[in-house]
């Protein structure tokens, strides 16, 4: 029972566990304005949102530009004309609005090609056209390009085609409005989802921001549709008549190059080849029309919560042991589940990496200290405190491999605790122990410098180590030991504790190879002996 008591860690006062969990909990804000586990957060959203699947918006379609239809139409970039005959195949059937994701920003080779698309433009009415945007590059700098203006002119609608991709290739968000010195133009999935209110997003603040750099607004994650996600058809099938125009009627239609032969964008856990541009757009206007719109926390609430859970996580660990197993479980469970619970039921990420992170430091940290603490006091007794009988027998060896060294003397004192009337004491009950615990408190005492030892060595037998120690230093702190144990003895109350007395033997030498180890602790049993045979209370020092 007393090994085991020994062993449990006591919690720490309050005061203690408020002073540590402040520091963590500022650590954890930190490390998460500063994105400092940036890469572990995406890793988590991606692993949430990867099977995280819903059917696309049903009004959707993309007209792809696909293999077939370059090989039946020919070589890229067709006349424009092309995409007016098509755009009027879409408007006979009833399309509902017509997103446009072709380069159109310089004129057309083909004489009549451009007015031929502008008017396609006007007859539908409902043409959403892209801005390109130029990043800045040799000198130049960044630029929006619009369409030629007979067809912005005609349009419904301009947005962005502005893809914000991650470090890492992932394209996990867009800015919903972005623009060159201000987020003024849309994306094209939100032009082309038309909704009567502005979509808001993060804002994201732009520091020193000129006019001729490209600002993003109104940050969101993307949650993708699917699988399969956003129907298809070929382009040269719509062109050619090939398509019911039920299929097309009230439908928002996206015409762009299929991800066969365009640039393709990674989605968060795709295991395939990737998406277009267009489907990426797609994937954008079925979200705002669903209203599966992903929003990210905002710093101050994310940094604060983060700071909170760890906070709360050192309070527990610091603890008892109930405390200790509720504090892992906030600190490692509980970021989890609350950045999946908050993604799943409320589409609000929330990065949990930060909280993570720094309550698994924590709690590895407070279970290093108790573990030290643990091994520490494995090796007390568990009674008075003091060292047990193989810790004595270690530092005596390295003091007497030190002394032989060093050339300096050492000396090892023996204590007896005992009744004054010469009875022993009987450590086994409570009277005895109490008296055994006082007197080990005034052996502890003296052993004040870093290399003293003092132990049990059993019974009511104690024990000193005192390297560097004189036959006069020896001699002096035999004498205080006396003196200390008759001055507690003549305080106490209890008839029992004032009889109790001290018979102390002490050997000191300069150690050298001939002198053993166990020549000392004999030595000092010797001198014990005869000083409990000169009547007890007193002490015998062997100085050779």
């Amino acid at each position: 029972m007393r090994l085991a008591a020994a062993m449990k860690r006591q919690p720490l006062a309050w005061r203690y566990r408020l002073l540590l969990a402040l520091p963590a909990g500022l650590a954890a804000a930190a490390a998460s304005h500063g994105r400092w586990l940036g890469a572990v957060d995406e890793a988590i959203f991606d692993h949430y949102v990867a099977r995280w699947s819903y059917p696309a918006d049903p009004s959707l379609l993309i007209v792809a530009i696909d293999e077939a239809s370059l090989q039946q139409i020919g070589p890229w970039p067709w006349p424009r004309s092309v995409h007016a005959r098509l755009l009027d195949r879409l408007t006979q059937a009833g399309s509902k609005r017509v997103l446009l994701d072709l380069p159109l920003s310089e004129p057309d080779r083909h004489a009549g090609a451009d007015a031929a698309l502008a008017a396609a433009i006007a007859r539908n009415g409902q043409v959403v056209l892209p801005v390109l945007a130029v990043p800045a590059r040799d000198g130049r700098l960044a630029e929006e390009r619009l369409p030629i203006a007979r067809m912005t002119a005609n349009a419904a609608a301009l947005g962005h085609a502005e893809v914000h991709v991650d470090a890492d290739g992932v394209a996990r968000g867009i800015f919903l409005h972005a623009g060159i010195g201000s987020a003024h133009w849309p994306a094209l999935g939100v032009a082309l989802a038309d909704l009567p209110e502005r979509k808001k997003g993060l804002p994201v603040r732009q520091q020193h921001a000129a006019p001729f750099q490209w600002v993003g607004d109104d940050y969101v994650r993307l949650r993708y549709a699917g699988p399969p996600g956003v129907p298809q058809l070929s382009y040269v099938e719509v062109l050619e008549g090939r398509i019911a125009p039920s299929l097309l009627h009230g439908r928002r239609i996206l015409v762009g190059p299929a991800a066969a032969i365009a640039p393709r964008l990674r989605p968060p856990g795709a295991r395939g080849s990737g998406i277009s541009a267009t489907e990426f757009q797609a994937h954008v206007a079925s979200m705002l029309l669903q209203s599966r719109t992903l929003q990210v926390m905002a710093g101050p609430w994310q940094d604060g919560i983060s700071a909170l859970v760890v906070a709360l996580c050192v309070l527990g660990v610091c603890g008892g042991r109930t405390a200790t197993v509720v504090g892992v479980a906030v600190g490692l469970v509980l970021p989890l589940l609350l950045a999946l619970g908050l993604l799943r039921s409320g589409n609000l990420w929330w990065a949990p990496a930060a909280a993570w992170v720094v309550a698994l430091a924590c709690i590895v940290a407070v279970a290093a200290w108790s573990i030290a603490g643990w091994r520490r006091r494995a090796g007390l007794d568990p009674l008075t405190g003091l060292g047990k009988r193989q810790r004595f027998d270690h530092a005596l060896q390295q003091e007497h491999e030190a002394g032989q060294r060093a050339r300096s003397p050492l000396t090892v004192v023996l204590i007896e605790v005992q009744h004054g009337m010469g009875n022993f004491l009987r450590p086994d009950h409570q009277a005895g122990e109490q008296m055994l615990v006082a007197a080990a408190r005034v052996v502890a005492a003296h052993a004040r410098r870093p290399r003293d030892t003092a132990a049990r060595l059993g019974g009511d037998t104690l024990a000193m180590i005192l390297p560097d120690t004189a036959p006069g230093g020896a001699r002096q702190v035999a004498e205080d030991l006396i003196g200390d144990v008759r001055r507690l003895a003549s305080a106490a109350t209890d008839p029992a504790a004032s009889k109790v007395t001290l018979s102390i033997g002490a050997f000191c030498r300069v150690p050298d190879p001939e002198l053993s180890v166990q020549a000392f602790v004999a030595g000092a049993g010797a001198a014990l002996h005869r000083a409990k045979a000169n009547g007890r209370d007193g002490y015998v020092l062997d100085e050779g």
